[in-house]
């Protein structure tokens, strides 16, 4: 066992015992009901046979598109809306750096998803990258790309569009290392007293009270550092969420491939960490037959909560390490999408938090 592994086991011991119960957020992954029929006549490396390939978003026959990101808003009429990037898959996956924003349907939240094209064609092309969406406090809809970009706001009175560019996130440091609020892996929420908050890669908090392009102000350090045993520098796409009365993030160790839950009662300080939230390596990702899928990379999680709870994650997934993924192979990505009790895990945590009182 690596020593980073050795750390890892240790944190999520830690993180148990102190939570004073075994299960961590990884429990709470629902077996995925088949929306077609698991194929092995399909794009993908053996750790991945037979699938779905009509759960999610993808390219069944990789000749043009490897999906990445992924956020789910269910519209007014009932359909799923997935807001997501591609990329031409001749690329192999360096090709995301000029991945281009995307925007598909389902009428199901599992999927399939059609893609319908470019979100916003009229603009830079539709470049686009680490997309994610909301709805505002007006009910309009917002698409945010980063990475590639400044931390590009669209804005849409429908989800079928069109988007106009609404302006680029400003960012003030308030006294905090300027660059701990770069754009880049962001994750926006818009809280339940009406600010908006911001998480980017660096792990710092960012608070705006003046609507979504900001600024915002960094509420201080990256709050990573606290948890034992991992290089901060390594953790990425966090994913924030208000569900149970509490703050969620989810974020992702790139160098181990296991993710990490953490918890805070405002969602600026006292973050806890709760343990391990997913691990590609376990068999989290399985269908209601039995089989499992072991997905070589699972990043860029997003959330779909319903009635207040968190009911589907979405995973950019990869079928081998990223470096193996040449373009016009057998290998690519698509974006997959796991059910999720989250009733049932807010309760847990709240009675976690209890008890810890």
């Amino acid at each position: 066992m690596s020593t980073l592994n050795r750390a890892f086991a240790i944190l999520c011991g830690m993180a148990a015992l102190a939570a004073g119960a075994d299960k961590t957020l990884i429990d709470y992954f629902r077996p995925m009901p088949v929306q077609g029929r698991l194929t092995r006549d399909v794009w993908g490396a053996d750790n991945v046979l037979p699938r779905d390939p009509e759960n999610g978003l993808e390219d069944t026959t990789m000749k043009q598109w490897c999906y990445w990101d992924g956020q789910i808003i269910r519209g007014p009429d009932g359909r799923y809306h997935l807001f997501a990037s591609r990329w031409d898959q001749s690329k192999g996956h360096r090709g995301w750096s000029g991945s281009l924003a995307v925007h598909a349907v389902s009428n199901k939240a599992m999927g399939p998803y059609k893609d319908m094209g470019l979100t916003w064609q009229d603009n830079q092309d539709g470049k686009g990258h680490n997309v994610t969406a909301l709805v505002l406090p007006d009910k309009r809809y917002a698409v945010v790309v980063s990475e590639t970009r400044p931390g590009d706001v669209f804005v849409s009175g429908s989800l079928d569009g069109p988007w106009e560019h609404l302006g680029s996130i400003k960012v003030d440091a308030n006294g905090f290392n300027p660059r701990d609020g770069r754009m880049s892996n962001v994750s926006v929420l818009l809280r339940p007293d009406g600010r908006f908050e911001i998480v980017p890669r660096s792990g710092a908090i960012l608070i705006s009270s003046d609507g979504i392009l900001g600024p915002y102000k960094i509420q201080g350090p990256s709050i990573y550092p606290g948890m034992p045993g991992l290089p901060a520098r390594n953790l990425e796409d966090p994913v924030i969420w208000y569900s149970g009365g509490m703050y969620h993030i989810v974020v992702n160790c790139w160098s181990e491939r296991k993710a990490f839950h953490l918890t805070s009662p405002d969602g600026i300080g006292k973050w806890t960490n709760r343990g391990l939230a997913y691990d590609p390596t376990t068999n989290f990702v399985r269908y209601q037959d039995g089989t499992v899928n072991h997905w070589d990379k699972m990043e860029r999680p997003g959330v779909l909560l319903e009635k207040g709870h968190v009911a589907y994650f979405t995973f950019a997934v990869l079928d081998v390490p990223k470096e193996k993924e040449l373009g016009n192979d057998n290998h690519g990505s698509k974006i997959l999408v796991v059910p999720f009790d989250g009733v049932g895990f807010d309760r847990d945590m709240r009675k976690l938090v209890r008890r810890a009182k």
